[in-house]
C-alpha cells in the first residue's frame, strides 16, 4: 500500500551561502498495510512530520522513495486524489473566505461532476462528519475549532482517496472533543476501507485508534509494534519515551 524505502533527507542550515546541512531523516523504511492505521509517535523535533510531507509528496526525500500502490507519490499528477492529509493547524487549513462548501469542494475541482451531482456530494460529505446540510454556507470563522476539523476531515476524504495522513489532527481541540473526533475517524476507516497514518505525540490517542505504532527517534525507525503489544516495546528508549508520554 504505502511504502517508504530507504528516505533520507537534511536541510540547509546557517546563512544562504551555507554548505552545512542539518540531517532529518536517515534510512527510514517501513510499509502501511492496505486498510490499516499506523500510528508514528516520537518527541517534538523527531522528524515526525517532516516524514508525514514526504508520505504525502509535499517534500521530495535527498534518497529513497515513498511510493502509494507501487505509484511515486512525488508524481503530483498521479496522487492527486489518492492521498489526503488533515493536519494540526485547521485555522491555516481553509481559505478564511471559502464557505464549507467551497472548502470541500475544493480538492474535486478538476472532476467533472455537475452543479447537482455537487451538492448532493456536500450533504453527503457534511452528514457523514456529524454537520447538518445548512453549514455548508458558513464561513470558517462561524464554526468552532472541532467543526473546522470536522470539515477538513470532510475535505480529505472528498475524493475517496486511498490513504489519510492525519499529522497531529486532535491535538489542538479540546480534550472533549478530541475522543468525538477519534470515533469518527474509526467510523469513516470501517465505512471507506481507508488506510490511515496517524502522527501524533498522544500514545492513548495511538493506542485507541492504531492497529501499528512506529516509535520514531531522531529521525530514524526505532521500534515497530502490534498496539495490543505496546506494553512489550524492546528498547530502552521505546520503554522511556511510553513511560514519559503516558505520565505527561
Amino acid at each position: 500500500m504505502l511504502n517508504a524505502d530507504q528516505i533520507y533527507k537534511s536541510y540547509q542550515r546557517g546563512g544562504l551561502f551555507s554548505k552545512e546541512r542539518k540531517q532529518v531523516l536517515t534510512d527510514v523504511s517501513f510499509e502501511v498495510k492496505g486498510g490499516e492505521c499506523l500510528g508514528i509517535i516520537g518527541e517534538s523535533g523527531s522528524g515526525k512530520s517532516t516524514l508525514g510531507r514526504l508520505l504525502i509528496g509535499i517534500e521530495k526525500p535527498d534518497r529513497g522513495t515513498v511510493t502509494l500502490n507501487e505509484v511515486d507519490v512525488s508524481e503530483r499528477h498521479r496522487r492527486i486524489g489518492k492521498i489526503s492529509a488533515v493536519f494540526q493547524d485547521y485555522k491555516s487549513s481553509i481559505n478564511p473566505f471559502f464557505t464549507v462548501e467551497q472548502a470541500i469542494l475544493e480538492p474535486l475541482e478538476l472532476q467533472k461532476i455537475s452543479v447537482d451531482q455537487k451538492a448532493i456530494k456536500v450533504d453527503g460529505l457534511l452528514s457523514e462528519v456529524g454537520l447538518p446540510h445548512t453549514y455548508k454556507h458558513k464561513y470558517p470563522h462561524e464554526l468552532s475549532g472541532g467543526e473546522i476539523q470536522r470539515v477538513c476531515i470532510a475535505r480529505a476524504i472528498s475524493t475517496e482517496p486511498d490513504c489519510i495522513l492525519f499529522d497531529e489532527a486532535i491535538s489542538s481541540l479540546d480534550v472533549s472533543v478530541q475522543l468525538q473526533v477519534l470515533n469518527l475517524l474509526r467510523k469513516l476507516k470501517e465505512t471507506h476501507s481507508m488506510t490511515y497514518v496517524f502522527i501524533t505525540h498522544d500514545i492513548q490517542a495511538a493506542a485507541y485508534i492504531c492497529d501499528r505504532i512506529l516509535i520514531f527517534r531522531n529521525g530514524q525507525v526505532e521500534e515497530m509494534v502490534e498496539t495490543e503489544s505496546l506494553k512489550d516495546v524492546q528498547s530502552d528508549y521505546a520503554k522511556q519515551l511510553l513511560r514519559a508520554l503516558i505520565t505527561f
